[in-house]
């Protein structure tokens, strides 16, 4: 049997066609009819579909019978193509033997499409390259199999050329799979090891855990045990994954399912746990497991503070379905209550932005984003900082530390200039460059990850008009002048606009938002100072005028001396009123200081 099992992903750039050749495949070995397809098969989420790229992993088996006459199980596991998503993607990847690697005939090989490469022979998976779009007209197939030779350092006479829009070469690329990816390994007589390579939540079922057994055998109605959480749960049901599920009675060495044991939290499994059995454990789990860990740090607030209860039972779902949000209750003055989240990216950010508001229909304000930043006190012990408001007093702080990033950058050679003065008002250090074809060059970085969260994917994307392709890994931590910049309306600190930044940007950031507040806080009947400063020093001020009554206009002549003794009456009112008068900032001053603007 596990001779003609093949477990293999498809991995690529974004934008490559790889759901459209998922959908291919699916079509080609009959695993969906005509009247249930539907594109982007394997994408369950309206995000995914709209943006065109997969955030949830997820798999499939497929029955093929092969040139040879010989029936065949086909296991296809769909991996997150984004940096966001690294960890899962390589999970998923330990439970293949093979990948097809799609490189879009037009594009050629992008940022993406190497480092994903790069994790595929980690895992030390068969490649087969997939040159996909060849009914483009603008396809150019023989640079294209140049760089998969110079860039990629793979055969191009292993490549395969196919459309996964019209579904010429899906056959051939089918027979690839089955003649150059090999069988899985695994003894069925050890004691059970499965590898978790993702979950879902099912609202009437549980979590429907994703998996591999690498060795051993999994029966329906086991009792089994979760390694890193060490849990033990009763099996309801194990199976294939079809477009349905499928059960099965048993599942054996090589073979990918799922399974369903009454757990009640995605939180409770985690990609790349082990899973055994209750009553005869395995000696070691597998190895490759860790706990995840958030990069990007925001707030997340209603609109209306009347939202809060809905927004806290909105965040309890979205987790029971998002193992890697992490988040805990806070308060503002000027927001109210709300929650402080930990995100694996940006990318991850937006995607539960976006699913709070749409599933949930609600209005919500996100503080600026924040990386994790590393301070050295000087009694010696060492602080992780993830919210401007817990920052020490700076006279105990010895050093701050920021994270950095390894930053890939490919683009047409035309757009280096823009790129390169772009990286560097970035802070980018160790910058290099090379040729990745003949009109085509990489740009190699390390720059803060703090330069990135904001808006330096949009920035690279309009400088490179849509043809420059970004990816990153995460380095070190490195010395860094990092200073917290407050805001005062009113000489009175609003919490919620502090921002850690880097001593040399702190000026710049603190005018911007001085003047954004300054158009969007209403005038009163007495001047309001907005200040940025930095401890007790002032870096940036503007001040809204006070809205004015014209006191004198009951005065038809006579002695100047009346009009002066209303003035200075209206004065000390104005005085009396700005001592104990108090600012509302609104909602939309608060997105106007955060909107993206230089």
């Amino acid at each position: 049997m596990r001779r003609k099992i093949r477990n293999f992903c498809i991995i690529a750039h974004i934008d490559h066609g790889k759901s459209t050749l998922a959908d291919r495949l699916l079509q080609a070995t009959g695993t969906v009819s005509d009247r249930e397809f539907q594109d982007q098969m394997l994408d369950s989420m309206d995000i995914e579909r709209e943006r065109g790229i997969t955030i949830k992993s997820t798999a499939v088996t497929m029955n093929h019978r092969g040139r040879d006459g010989q029936d065949y199980l086909l296991n296809l596991i769909d991996t997150p193509g984004h940096v966001d998503f690294s960890y899962e993607v390589s999970q998923a990847m330990a439970c293949c033997e093979g990948a097809l690697l799609v490189i879009d005939a037009a594009q050629g090989v992008e940022a993406q499409t190497l480092a994903n490469l790069y994790k595929a022979m980690e895992h030390n998976l068969t490649i087969i390259p997939v040159i996909n779009k060849i009914d483009l007209p603008s396809a150019s197939i023989e640079e294209t199999m140049e760089e998969v030779e110079n860039e990629l350092g793979l055969d191009p006479s292993d490549a395969v050329m196919v459309s996964a829009k019209t579904g010429q070469g899906v056959e051939d690329l089918l027979e690839a799979i089955i003649r150059k990816i090999p069988p899985p390994e695994g003894d069925s007589g050890l004691p059970l090891r499965a590898r978790v390579f993702d979950s879902i939540f099912d609202p009437y079922r549980g979590v429907v855990v994703y998996f591999r057994v690498v060795e051993g055998v999994m029966k329906a109605r086991d009792d089994i045990r979760l390694m890193a959480s060490e849990s033990d749960y009763r099996l309801e049901e194990i199976g294939y994954l079809r477009i349905g599920r499928e059960p099965r009675t048993r599942l054996e060495a090589g073979e990918v399912g799922y399974l369903i044991a009454g757990i009640k939290s995605v939180s409770d499994v985690r990609s790349g746990d082990t899973v055994t059995t209750a009553l005869s454990p395995c000696e070691t789990a597998l190895s490759g497991y860790e706990e995840s860990k958030p990069v990007v740090f925001s707030s997340i607030f209603p609109v209306t503070t009347e939202d809060y209860d809905s927004l806290s039972a909105a965040m309890e779902r979205l987790k029971l379905n998002d193992a890697g949000l992490v988040y805990e209750k806070v308060s503002s003055t000027g927001l109210g209550f709300g929650f402080r989240c930990g995100f694996l990216g940006l990318l991850h950010l937006e995607v539960v932005q976006e699913r709070l508001e749409r599933e949930f229909d609600l209005g919500l304000v996100l503080t600026a984003p924040t990386v994790l930043c590393r301070v050295t006190l000087s009694d010696g012990s060492v602080l992780f900082i993830d919210n401007p408001l817990l920052y020490p007093d700076p006279s105990q702080i010895v050093m701050t530390e920021e994270p950095y990033i390894k930053a890939s950058i490919i683009m047409p050679d035309k757009y280096i200039g823009p790129v390169t003065n772009l990286l560097l008002d970035r802070r980018a250090e160790n910058y290099s460059n090379n040729y990745v074809g003949r009109m085509r060059v990489e740009i190699r970085a390390e720059l803060p990850l703090s330069e990135v969260v904001y808006d330096f994917y949009d920035k690279l994307k309009s400088i490179t008009q849509g043809y420059g392709s970004f990816d990153y890994e995460p380095g070190d931590y490195r010395k860094s002048d990092l200073v917290k910049v407050d805001i005062l309306v009113n000489h009175e600190k609003v919490d919620a606009l502090s921002m850690l930044v880097h001593r040399d940007r702190a000026p710049g950031w603190a005018r911007r938002a001085c003047e954004n507040l300054k158009e969007e806080i209403p005038r009163q009947q007495f001047k309001i100072p907005i200040q940025g400063a930095i401890g007790g020093t002032i870096i940036a001020r503007s001040t809204i005028s006070a809205l004015r009554k014209d006191v004198t206009a009951k005065c038809y002549g006579g002695d100047i001396t009346r009009k002066r003794k209303l003035l200075d009456k209206q004065k000390e009112g104005k005085k009396r009123m700005k001592m104990v008068g108090k600012v509302m900032i609104p909602q939309k001053a608060f997105l106007a200081v955060l909107k993206r603007d230089d």
